[in-house]
């Protein structure tokens, strides 16, 4: 019985200028959020083939993100959600497990605080 290979396909620290945040100001202002995502996947085919329809599409996955980065929303749970349910809605066939961290830069706590992040795994 051959096993599969398997890779973590890691896009890190991708920035977006986003409107999200449960204050009313955040949702006018917006704000800075770095999203890191990790996706392991089958590499043995695309690591045969060289050929791009083998492997997981890291350009259509940070489209997916960057689209549901632009939806407002007030908490960033629901973000990462929306983040998780489009990737494995568009490139389920090609994920065997997704971890992504989502951070909000500076958010506004009433102190000096680099960023508050989720980090959630499916």
């Amino acid at each position: 019985m051959r096993m599969k290979k398997t890779g973590i396909i890691e896009i890190e620290n991708m920035e977006f200028y986003a409107f999200h945040g449960h204050f009313k100001e955040e949702q006018v202002v917006g704000n800075k959020f770095l999203v890191t995502v990790s996706i392991r996947t089958e590499v043995g085919a695309a690591a045969k083939s060289d050929n791009l329809n083998d492997a997981l599409d890291y350009q259509k996955v940070y489209k997916i993100i960057k689209d549901q980065m632009e939806i407002k929303s007030y908490l960033i749970e629901n973000i990462a959600d929306r983040i998780l349910d489009a990737l494995y809605r568009e490139l389920g066939d090609k994920i065997l497990h997704i971890k992504l961290k989502l951070s909000k830069i500076n958010p506004p706590l009433g102190g000096k605080i680099d960023k508050v992040s989720i980090i959630v795994e499916r």
